[in-house]
């Protein structure tokens, strides 16, 4: 029994580890979003990171939200109306297969795992034009170099960190 509380407590610091290094704030620094920008999030969840990205896009900037189910594109788009953050656009496809044309968006991130990350990181490396950037949790950083994007740098600890690639 002693066992099982220690286990349970450790995945409970664990989790709360993972969410403060995948914090709004680390993402959002770490992709430094400016105005006017075209930013795509890709799986975005409740919308926190969302919202801390969008208001950095204005003026005249886009974050696009992808998400194949539409439940967590609806919560993205109320949360960004109560922020009263604008330029948030929602599409429902999969990230295997993006809507968006070659070399048209400026930088991405992507905070949850997709179900086939390795697919998804290539979409991106197509999607994302020469000179933009790619925000990534460390379990996705292997899939991003495998995909063509250059490692940068990190923010956060061996444990849990947010990878910043680049794109030639």
């Amino acid at each position: 029994m002693r066992r099982l509380i220690v286990l349970a407590l450790l995945a409970i610091a664990a989790a709360a580890l993972w969410s403060r290094r995948t914090a709004p704030s680390r993402v959002r620094a770490a992709l430094a979003p400016r105005p006017g920008e075209t930013i795509l999030e890709v799986g975005p969840g409740a919308g926190q990171h969302a919202v801390a990205v969008a208001g950095r896009l204005a003026p005249g900037g886009t974050l696009e939200v992808l998400d194949a189910r539409r439940e967590p594109l609806d919560r993205t788009l109320r949360r960004a109306a109560e922020h009263r953050v604008e330029g948030v656009v929602a599409t429902q496809a999969d990230a295997g297969a993006m809507p968006y044309a070659d070399a048209s968006i400026d930088g991405a991130y992507v905070v949850a795992e997709p179900a086939d990350g390795a697919a998804a990181l290539r979409e991106l490396h197509r999607v994302v034009r020469p000179g933009g950037r790619v925000v990534v949790g460390r379990a996705l950083r292997e899939c991003a170099e495998a995909a063509g994007f250059r490692f940068e740098g990190r923010s956060g600890g061996p444990l849990g960190y947010v990878a910043r690639l680049g794109r030639d």
